[in-house]
């Protein structure tokens, strides 16, 4: 028996880690904005329908607007949610708004697309 309880609390240990890697946040805070995993900031599109499941900055407004893609075994979690986008791919969504880099953005603390057109936010926890 004393030599099991070790290995009974190891696995115990390692499956929480797992499990919290697993739930982890596709994004993170800096500066009081939401960054992807690349430091750069995250921006919503006010055109887009919260919890549509859809969105509407494809073709050449998503060259712009890079999607905040997700991974094909990533999952949903909390206010994060992932959408299906009209070519197939699976983008991230904070509070249902789908998540788009700036392509004008050079490096990581710029935001130089909040409010540009008046259309596009940075998005705020």
């Amino acid at each position: 028996m004393k030599l099991l309880m070790p290995l009974v609390l190891s696995a115990a240990l390692l499956g929480g880690c797992a499990s919290m890697y697993a739930s982890a946040s596709p994004a993170k805070t800096a500066d009081g904005v939401l960054v992807g995993p690349n430091q750069m900031t995250l921006y919503t599109f006010d055109r887009d329908v919260a919890g549509s499941g859809k969105s509407v900055c494809n073709g050449p407004c998503a060259t712009n607007w890079p999607p905040f893609m997700a991974g094909a075994s990533d999952k949903a979690s909390g206010d994060y949610s992932i959408i299906t986008r009209d070519d197939g791919g699976k983008q991230w969504a904070f509070k249902g708004k789908p998540l788009y880099y700036w392509a004008k953005d050079s490096k990581p603390g710029d935001k130089t697309g909040d409010g540009f057109n008046n259309v596009w936010r940075v998005v705020k926890p």
